[in-house]
């Protein structure tokens, strides 16, 4: 899977968001640095070439819908965030988290009785 752009990833959530949409209505939905029209259809278009988006034609219109699913690209960029700021290490995350006070230890115990239960 290519690395998306900040902007590719934000269009891409406006379509996991809106299922299909036209680029007018993609272009609706951003609401800061809002691009121009033929700008946004071109960051679409590239987003299709790195296989992310499909389109179905109406005449000289395309709808555009994703191809890659939500889930599947949190998890690739999950696992690469991992493998390249914590060595691989998913207690290396978690301690970084711990540190910076962005996770509770009751927050750590449900994750170790969520894991428990998965055993």
């Amino acid at each position: 899977m290519q690395k998306l752009t900040n902007k590719e990833e934000e269009i891409m959530h406006i379509l996991w968001k809106l299922e299909k949409a036209f680029v007018k209505d993609v272009l609706t939905e951003i609401t800061e640095d809002k691009p121009h029209y033929n700008t946004l259809s071109t960051i679409i278009r590239n987003l299709e070439e790195k296989g992310y988006v499909g389109h179905t034609a109406y005449g000289n219109t395309h709808q555009y819908y994703p191809i890659v699913e939500k889930e599947e690209y949190r998890k690739g960029f999950m696992n690469n965030a991992i493998e390249n700021y914590f060595n691989n290490s998913y207690k290396g995350m978690i301690s970084f988290f711990a540190k910076e006070e962005k996770i509770s230890a009751e927050e750590l115990r449900e994750i170790l009785d969520m894991i428990e239960k998965n055993k």
